[in-house]
């Protein structure tokens, strides 16, 4: 079985990669090729991983081939003979069994539920892990601007970790001193909570999708999207009340610098007004800017002539037109472009408000499980089936230090 959704895999993403090559060919636009490349270059990585996948399971098969018939009654007699029971072939996980599969697809398209294989409770039905796995490589590959960055943790949650525990300081001492033990609380303790998420999903759509296979696809697919679109709003904006605390909701985050219209537009107020205030630990920081803002202010920097300077002063390379990879690089650190509801533009937004923010993605985490549920209601207001996904996930800021949020002044 496992064998079987490998190779479609890898025809998939054989197919995908032969697809953009032609288009790499039949492009003039060198960002498109560059950004094409990059594509095909995770492409390979899947590839080689599901390679290797396929490559240990054909081994396996080919050793179990060359065992005789009855090896293993044999080998049941001889241990049974030093009083041992046989060794236990491992049970297959039940969410990883076709009858599972299809009695889940029966439950999010009918609400019919098969007592001796699916089993519902507060929270619903768990999704099975083939779908789940689909969601991860999703996760990974396609979506989430700034969920890809930051880091992922599964800890349990209401337990204290201290943000410094790894770090420490340099003394010289000798004979009469020692070094003293190093406090490890300087940037405080961080704790997750158990925040439930809901993703809705159109139950008439579902319920015309017929094969097992499309099924699973496509309710991956559609989890994924709505989950990263998500991450990336509460990584920035997330109220903490609820859900998870974004970085312009903590009261930690006290690194500002207000620029002017005339001053974000001006090479030489980025260096003095911004560049100059970074420790050196931590200006190999990435920016968040919504694309508008790009295009109004920095990309149309110019000299006394009005000769555009942005590439040659900032180094600015965005690739806007690239729909799968909508980013680039300002002064040397990478940019990660999102939309307006995210962070507001220049021009929209008023004096005070954050139109860009300088971050250290690492410094940024998110505690999550993807035990993914779908519990299946009818709704008496709307008088149909609902079908949701249901997930617990929080997001905090680790260290502070190397976050600046960029205002209008």
């Amino acid at each position: 079985m496992r064998k079987s959704i490998l190779e479609k895999r890898m025809a998939r993403l054989t197919a995908k990669k032969d697809e953009l090559k032609s288009r790499a060919l039949a492009s003039a636009d060198a960002n498109e090729v560059r950004a094409i490349q990059a594509q095909i270059e995770d492409l390979n990585a899947e590839i080689d991983e599901t390679r290797e996948e396929l490559a240990a399971i054909e081994a396996e098969e080919k050793r179990m081939q060359e065992v005789p018939a009855d090896a293993e009654k044999r080998n049941a007699g001889i241990v049974a003979s030093f009083g041992q029971k046989p060794e236990e072939k491992r049970a297959e996980n039940k969410l990883e069994s076709m009858e599972y599969r299809q009695a889940f697809m029966k439950y999010v398209q009918t609400g019919e539920v098969r007592g001796d294989v699916i089993s519902t409770n507060e929270t619903g039905a768990a999704i099975p892990l083939t779908i789940m796995n689909e969601v991860i490589n999703t996760v990974r590959k396609r979506y989430g601007n700034l969920y890809s960055k930051v880091r992922k943790m599964n800890v349990q949650g209401g337990v204290e970790f201290p943000i410094g525990a790894l770090q420490a300081s340099f003394k010289w001492i000798n004979e009469s001193t020692v070094s003293p033990r190093q406090k490890t609380d300087k940037l405080g303790k961080v704790q997750f909570s158990y925040h439930t998420a809901e993703i809705r999903v159109a139950q008439t759509f579902l319920s015309s999708i017929v094969t097992l296979s499309a099924f699973e696809s496509k309710l991956a697919e559609i989890i994924a999207i709505a989950y990263l679109q998500a991450m990336d709003e509460g990584i920035v904006k997330g109220s903490g009340n609820g859900q998870m605390l974004g970085i312009l909701n903590d009261a930690r985050v006290t690194n500002v610098v207000t620029m002017t219209a005339a001053q974000i537009s001006d090479w030489t107020e980025w260096r003095k007004r911004f560049f100059s205030k970074l420790p050196l630990g931590y200006r190999a920081g990435e920016f968040i800017f919504p694309l508008s803002t790009v295009e109004s202010y920095l990309e149309t920097m110019a000299d006394a002539n009005n000769n555009p300077i942005f590439r040659q002063a900032t180094g600015l390379e965005v690739n806007d037109g690239d729909a799968a990879n909508p980013n680039g690089r300002f002064f040397g650190r990478e940019i990660s472009l999102v939309e307006p509801d995210i962070l507001p533009d220049f021009d929209s937004a008023s004096s005070g408000d954050v139109i860009g923010i300088f971050w250290q993605p690492e410094e940024y985490a998110i505690n999550e499980n993807f035990g993914f549920t779908m519990r299946r209601y009818f709704d008496d207001e709307t008088n149909e089936w609902v079908d949701k996904a249901l997930v617990v996930v929080d997001g905090k800021v680790l260290n502070p230090t190397g976050y600046y949020l960029i205002k209008k002044a």
